[in-house]
C-alpha cells in the first residue's frame, strides 16, 4: 500500500515563504493602523472647530458675541462634550486618542508621539502648538497633519 505525503523538504520551503509574505504583510498592516489613528485624529480636530464656530453662529443669533468658556464641561462624559453632540472617548495612559490635561489643554497621541492642542475661548482657535520642534521634524508633521 503506498501511501502520498508531502516531503520535508516541501514543508520547509512552504513555512518559508509563508514567513517571506508575514515579514512583507505585517509592518504594511502597522503603518495603516497609524494613518487610520490619524485619519481619526484630523477628523475630531475638524468636528471640534466646526462645533465651536456653530456654537459661536448660534450665540451671535441671540445677541452674545463670545465663543464657548470650555471645550469640555467637568463630571461630563467623555472629551470634547461641550461642543461636541457625541463625545469622544478619552484614551486610558499610552493609549492612542485624546487625553485632557491639567492645564486644559488637549493631548493626541499616535505613533508613540503626543501632540498638544489649546483652546483659546478669546479667539475660538483650537489649534495645535506642536511646531516649537520645527515643521520639519516628525512632530511638527504630525501637528501639520492633524490641523490641516
Amino acid at each position: 500500500m503506498k501511501r502520498s505525503a508531502f516531503t520535508m523538504v516541501e514543508l520547509v520551503f512552504v513555512i518559508v515563504i509563508l514567513g517571506i509574505l508575514a515579514s512583507i504583510a505585517v509592518p504594511r498592516l502597522a503603518a495603516s493602523r497609524d494613518d487610520a489613528m490619524i485619519a481619526k485624529g484630523k477628523a475630531d480636530t475638524s468636528a471640534i472647530r466646526s462645533s465651536i464656530i456653530t456654537i459661536r453662529s448660534q450665540t451671535l443669533l441671540a445677541g452674545n458675541a463670545s465663543f464657548p468658556d470650555n471645550l469640555t464641561t467637568p463630571g461630563g462624559a467623555g472629551l470634547f462634550n461641550a461642543v461636541l453632540d457625541y463625545p469622544v472617548r478619552a484614551a486610558a495612559a499610552g493609549e492612542s486618542g485624546w487625553s485632557q490635561n491639567e492645564d486644559n489643554s488637549y493631548t493626541f497621541r499616535t505613533e508613540n508621539t503626543d501632540i498638544k492642542f489649546q483652546y483659546n475661548s478669546t479667539t475660538g482657535v483650537f489649534t495645535c502648538i506642536g511646531f516649537n520642534d520645527g515643521a520639519d521634524t516628525p512632530k511638527g508633521q504630525l501637528c501639520t497633519k492633524l490641523a490641516q
